[in-house]
């Protein structure tokens, strides 16, 4: 038995959602559903299934009696678990409420709950070895619809990438063979298909799609697309020899709903291991783990590895991926297409991703080329080091990244390495601002008449400072003339009185002017 927290992470974000649990999150034994009026024969641990109840009283009294019965959870449908006194309902009562996706058939979710719950009582051991309860499942279904649709079968994932598919390959093209070798539909045929309106087809709903044979030898396609709870979770695609009839096209269709099921299982499962790697990478990354400990786990081959920033938050602080999930969502998006997805993980506000520095596919120099052409990220990356050092390139990360948000450095991307000279002069400037240098001499007074008169003294002083000797390049970083540049420099030499022939105190003006730019 599992408890309501471990079913509902199996069963997945797309059909149930927490909305309240028990400090002591409570064990499930069973799945049952409410009798009408919220009476019933109800047990310790059962999961209750609201099918009929849609006035927040009944809910109410639901909650209630469940919980005189030590039930685990009630399940209902929105907008019920968001009302308050349900809400009050279940903390009172000490009872857990799991919110139901509106558009879910309350059929298969018995089923698919039932089947967790046998899931996590037969797989305990697979799932402490790290392997994928449902894939080989998969292979045999996609053997088994493809017995029903009397044609090979391939089940794919949203992105196009092959999940599984069957061994008969009795009638088969380049295509199929290429799109089976690679995991993946190749780009060219993609574009084949996604010019014949296929994928906008899927997305539209269609029980079935038919694609003729095509002028290159491909040969036609019989497609389905796997839903549960109004999301499209996959598709199914047959090679067929020519038109099918409509009782093998509704058969072919009718095993949608049993191959979303074991998508959805899949999906939690990879889902619990992404948690549990991210927390672990999380402790790594904060020093409280060892990272030699977590290799294995995190799945991190021996070699010098950098760890990443990335910052999603736009120049008015909104952050355009809003939240964890979304900015893991950004990750699959930056990795798509550069071979295996970063060990990855978010904390505080930013994304960690963890990279091979060299070495082939999904190494810095790839990863670094696809965040490069995303214009809404800014990210840095620490130095490369063995993975003892990971919590050190984290720091660094950090730090050059505080430099692109301040825009002390070009981005969008940027290394630690690469950016040395700023981050000598960012210390200088922090170190120098805590020793309070820029109150000494001269300064006070140059910046004093910059505020009242509304001249520009100081930044002329600093760019004449940056390029001695080349009052011309001065002048053009600050965008005037170089007649205009002379006369500045003798306006505030007569308003300061230094010195600028002494070398000592060119140095302690430009240490000051570091100090008021760079901090």
């Amino acid at each position: 038995m599992g408890s309501v927290r471990a079913v509902v992470d199996r069963v997945g974000p797309t059909l149930l959602h927490v909305v309240h649990l028990p400090e002591h999150c409570p064990t499930v034994a069973d799945v049952v559903i409410a009798e009408p009026g919220g009476r019933g024969h109800l047990a310790a641990g059962d999961l209750v299934l609201g099918v009929a109840t849609t006035d927040p009283a009944e809910a109410v009294e639901l909650i209630r009696h469940s919980g005189q019965r030590a039930a685990a959870a009630v399940l209902l449908k929105p907008p019920l678990p968001g009302r308050p006194a349900i809400r009050r309902a279940a903390r009172s009562t000490g009872i857990g409420l799991v919110e139901v996706h509106a558009g879910t058939s309350w059929a298969q979710l018995v089923w698919l709950l039932r089947t967790v719950l046998d899931a996590i009582a037969d797989e305990s051991e697979t799932l402490e070895n790290g392997g994928d309860p449902g894939a080989s499942d998969l292979f045999r279904l996609a053997d088994a619809v493809a017995s029903v649709v009397d044609a090979p079968v391939t089940i794919e994932d949203t992105n196009s990438r092959v999940l599984a598919y069957s061994a008969r390959q009795d009638l088969t093209d380049p295509a199929r063979v290429s799109t089976i070798m690679g995991r993946r539909i190749p780009d060219d045929v993609l574009a084949r298909f996604r010019s014949r309106g296929v994928f906008r087809e899927l997305s539209r709903g269609r029980q079935t799609i038919f694609v003729p044979a095509q002028q290159d030898g491909t040969l036609p396609r019989l497609i389905v697309p796997i839903r549960m709870g109004g999301e499209l979770l996959g598709s199914m695609w047959a090679v067929v020899s020519g038109p099918v009839s409509d009782e093998r096209a509704a058969a072919f269709a009718d095993a949608a709903p049993v191959v979303a099921l074991h998508l959805l299982r899949r999906r939690a499962h990879a889902d619990a291991q992404r948690r549990a790697s991210a927390e672990l990478l999380r402790a790594v990354l904060q020093g409280k783990a060892g990272p030699r400990a977590a290799l294995a786990e995190l799945d991190l081959a021996e070699g010098p590895h950098r760890v990443v920033a990335v910052d999603t938050a736009r120049g008015d602080g909104r952050d355009v991926t809003d939240g964890e999930g979304l900015r893991l969502a950004l990750l699959e998006r930056i990795s798509h297409g550069i071979g295996r997805r970063p060990v990855a993980t978010e904390l505080g506000g930013l994304l960690y991703a963890v990279v091979p520095e060299a070495g082939g596919q999904g190494d810095w120099p790839e990863l670094r080329a696809a965040l490069g052409s995303i214009p809404e990220v800014r990210a840095a990356a620490g130095s490369a080091g063995e993975i003892d050092a990971l919590a050190r390139s984290r720091a660094e990360a950090e730090e050059a990244l505080g430099l692109l948000r301040a825009g002390l450095v070009p981005g969008p991307v940027v290394t630690h390495d690469d950016v040395w000279t700023a981050l000598v002069l960012h210390r200088a400037a922090t170190a120098a601002a805590g020793a309070d240098v820029t109150a000494l001499g001269p300064l006070d007074r140059l910046r004093a008449h910059d505020r009242t008169q509304r001249t520009e003294y100081v930044d002329t002083l600093y760019q004449w400072l940056r390029h001695p000797g080349d009052p011309r390049r001065a002048a053009r970083t600050l965008r005037i003339h170089p007649n205009t540049l002379r006369y500045r420099m003798r306006r505030l030499l007569e308003l300061t009185g230094v010195n600028l022939d002494d070398p000592d105190v060119r140095l302690a003006l430009l240490t000051q002017l570091i100090a008021l730019h760079w901090r």
